[in-house]
Order: C-alpha cells, then structure tokens, then sequence
C-alpha cells in the first residue's frame, strides 16, 4: 500500500440505503465504491484507494498530491 495520505469520505445515502465512499483528492466520479455497514465501507475504500493508486502507476500518470488537514 502507499505511503501517501488520503483522504477517504464515507457518507449515509438514504437513497443507496448504504454508506458511500469517496476520495476527494482524486477528480472524477464523486463516490467511488460503498458498503452496507461503515466497516465495510471503510474496507471497500481501502480496497478502492489501493486499485485506483495501482491505476494511475500502471499508466503512467501522476498521482493527485493528499491534501492532508494538520490539526491546529
């Protein structure tokens, strides 16, 4: 897994009747995978961030910077 530091947005939709999962750093669809409980949405996401980092090296494109919030 990489090192960098991502943001992972896990959000309830009443209409999905689930909880969805986003990653803001990266452009393009806004919810990337989901689960039906929040554990399982937090391991989808770590499942879907790993794929989408593995996707973007395979074609050679750059990665997004993290934009980490420090605590103040």
């Amino acid at each position: 897994m990489s090192k960098l530091k991502y943001q992972m947005l896990i959000q309830w939709s009443e209409e999905d009747s689930s909880f969805l999962v986003g990653f803001p750093d990266f452009s393009g669809q806004c919810w990337r995978t989901h689960g039906d409980s929040y554990e399982e949405a937090v391991a989808n996401g770590i499942e879907a961030l790993e794929s989408l980092i593995m996707a973007y090296e395979a074609t050679g494109e750059p990665l997004p910077e993290p934009k980490v919030n420090k605590a103040v």
